[in-house]
């Protein structure tokens, strides 16, 4: 049986408060510092009512790792472990969507596991990096390789902190305020020509989201912000 998904954004970082995209893999805002307090609680509530979380992916960019260190402190401190993938980092190849050396990432999280992290990060522009090319039918591939590597996993539960653009536009249709969550189920496939795909719990379906921040409106996957494969779109992380 697949695991459920925790899906979670980011808390508010730097370039969102200041719209300044120029900012390399940016921190969080003391917003966004603040907003993980709101997400813990809100998490510690809901997962008293869930499996044990087997596993914590984050994308290797800092205000995703900064939001994980922060607001998942407690099950890291329970030992569940915290592996970074690549995969899951945002869509868009401005300065504020490419990520740090890993090494240097190493030092500041030593606690997090980057050895999986595809040796080819943070490159997005090169052909070595074409995998996480900001173009729509990477995109769309990138979501289907992430989610691949979960349907099989044996964990019951696994919570993944990414960036609103992947999420909403390659993985789930559904909108992703800061610091707000959705819990997923995989469908089941009835073939291996089939895609990956999820379907969202109710309660935060019908509530835009666990803290309730986020649109309710759905929207199409591969739509919108995701450009042809020679083309760019707006930013929007």
């Amino acid at each position: 049986m697949s695991p459920t998904l925790i899906l979670v954004r980011h808390a508010e970082a730097l370039h969102n408060k200041t719209r300044d995209h120029t900012l390399r893999d940016p921190e969080l805002s003391p917003l966004g510092v603040n907003q993980c307090t709101a997400l813990r609680e809100s998490l510690i509530k809901q997962l008293s009512h869930l499996p044990e979380v087997g596993l914590i992916l984050v994308s290797p960019m800092l205000r995703t790792l900064q939001t994980t260190s922060t607001a998942l402190d407690w099950l890291i401190a329970e030992g569940v472990k915290v592996e970074a993938d690549a995969d899951w980092q945002e869509i868009y190849d401005k300065p504020c969507d490419t990520g740090s050396p890993i090494s240097d990432l190493e030092r500041q999280y030593p606690k997090f596991d980057f050895t999986m992290v595809d040796p080819v990060y943070p490159d997005k522009s090169s052909p070595r990096g074409t995998r996480y090319a900001h173009n729509r039918s990477a995109v769309l591939l990138r979501a289907q390789l992430a989610l691949e590597k979960l349907y099989d996993r044996p964990e019951g539960l696994i919570i993944i902190v990414s960036h609103s653009s992947f999420m909403r536009l390659a993985v789930t249709g559904s909108q992703f305020a800061n610091a707000d969550y959705r819990i997923f189920d995989f469908n089941k496939r009835k073939s291996d020509q089939d895609s990956y795909s999820l379907t969202e719990w109710e309660s935060t379906r019908s509530n835009g989201g666990g803290l309730g921040l986020s649109p309710k409106a759905q929207v199409e996957l591969g739509s919108g912000d995701l450009p042809p494969d020679e083309g760019s779109a707006k930013m929007e992380s």
